[in-house]
């Protein structure tokens, strides 16, 4: 039996809980009694407790205590300076858009997004032949200039980067940047990206795009966090950001309705998970959480029923040549699709379905951290950093003290992490 409920408005509960600071020790490791204030409030996000900041993933009293920190902390100040390092180095260069691709789409228009599929090549028993795939091997094609993924990689990276940048720093120039990156990838008339995915993730003599083309908008979840933290800023005009909402909103529409869309919302593996991730995001921000809401009810049954088995596997994710690695991206985006559900007052964190939590697919990774050489499935590159940064924000939704806060880099601005974590 499920046990999984929307929440009242009045009755909404904040996702960390409060605890006395003297259990903290640090500056940024302190959790505050006013994180109950700092509730994601439907379509509106975090917006009220974060001076207008519109953001869904990145929580204010996360970054308010990182930014309280950062003067005292040397580990927060490396991880400041790098940022800062990379993001002017960002505001020499040219904003990214789809019309930057050599090729020409099927479609005729350069603003239809195209990529090539990752783990597909040429065959070398046929080479003029159609593509074979090789699982976990990367065709380097992909990254060309033929393509735009690339670009898209680059926009968001830039919108991000610049955004959190200009939160810590108050430079305006980041901000300004940052807004030249989403107006080129998504405003402009003259390189702005048709909403759709029709031929992302082709494979030659195969398809001229297929479902899984889909993944590829999954960073643009990062880039309406982005145009959030810039909002003080008012490098985006209100005008601009309604257009942004238009501009989801009829992506939107095209994931709900288009074949490629809805074949990979049936996907029952990273894909399904990513496609729900989405469209439930896109859907707040759009401000269509009707739709978002639709999929955070079906959550538990869809997904947890489905793709996590009683041990806390994922199934799906175990058969691949990375099996470590796409289990803790598949939970990526179930995290995304929790904090999405947040903002609805709902808890997607402690639903259990039969058995099946985020909370127990959780454990089942946490298990092997520090522990590479036990792990029983094929795994290519042990991807130690990317388990520390989930077991971060696994410590937001479950702590604090549930889990181990010991990401470095810029996971440091971003989650409060403790001596010794």
């Amino acid at each position: 039996m499920s046990r999984f409920r929307f929440w009242s408005g009045r009755q909404i509960l904040p996702l960390v809980l409060a605890t006395a600071a003297a259990a903290m020790p640090s500056a940024a490791a302190a959790f505050s009694p006013d994180e109950a204030a700092a509730v994601c409030r439907g379509s509106d996000g975090y917006a009220a407790a974060f001076e207008g900041r519109r953001t869904f993933t990145l929580r204010p009293t996360e970054l308010e205590a990182i930014k309280a920190a950062l003067p005292g902390d040397p580990a927060i100040g490396a991880a400041y300076r790098a940022l800062v390092a990379r993001a002017e180095r960002m505001l020499a260069e040219k904003p990214a858009s789809v019309m930057d691709k050599r090729s020409i789409p099927v479609s005729g228009d350069r603003r239809d997004y195209v990529s090539l599929a990752r783990y597909w090549w040429p065959d070398p028993a046929n080479p003029k032949g159609p593509y074979v795939r090789r699982d976990g091997e990367t065709n380097p094609d992909i990254e060309t200039s033929r393509f735009d993924r690339a670009a898209l990689a680059r926009m968001v990276r830039e919108a991000d980067t610049l955004a959190l940048a200009y939160y810590y720093s108050g430079d305006r120039r980041y901000a300004e940047r940052a807004a030249a990156a989403i107006r080129s990838w998504f405003l402009d008339p003259a390189t702005a990206m048709n909403p759709n995915m029709n031929y992302a993730q082709a494979v030659p003599g195969v398809s001229n795009g297929r479902p899984e083309g889909v993944l590829d908008g999954a960073g643009f979840i990062a880039v309406i966090d982005a145009a959030g933290l810039i909002a003080p800023s008012g490098a985006l005009t209100s005008v601009e950001v309604t257009a942004l909402e238009g501009w989801f909103s009829r992506y939107l529409d095209w994931m709900l309705k288009s074949p490629n869309g809805k074949a990979e919302g049936a996907k029952r593996n990273n894909h399904g998970l990513w496609y729900d991730a989405q469209v439930a995001r896109f859907a707040l921000f759009a401000r269509r959480p009707d739709v978002a809401q639709r999929v955070v009810a079906a959550f538990p049954r869809a997904r947890l029923a489905r793709q996590v088995d009683a041990k806390g596997a994922l199934p799906e994710e175990l058969t691949r040549t990375r099996s470590f690695h796409y289990s803790l991206y598949a939970l990526d985006a179930a995290y995304l699709v929790a904090d999405s559900a947040a903002c609805l007052g709902a808890d997607l964190y402690g639903a259990d379905e039969k058995g099946r939590s985020l909370r127990r697919a959780t454990d089942f990774v946490a298990a092997y951290r520090g522990r590479a050489a036990d792990w029983p499935h094929k795994e290519a590159n042990w991807p130690a950093a990317a388990l520390d940064e989930l077991l971060a924000r696994a410590d937001l939704a479950w702590g604090p003290g549930a889990y181990p806060r010991a990401a470095g880099g810029e996971a440091l601005l971003r989650y409060r992490m403790r001596p010794g974590g």
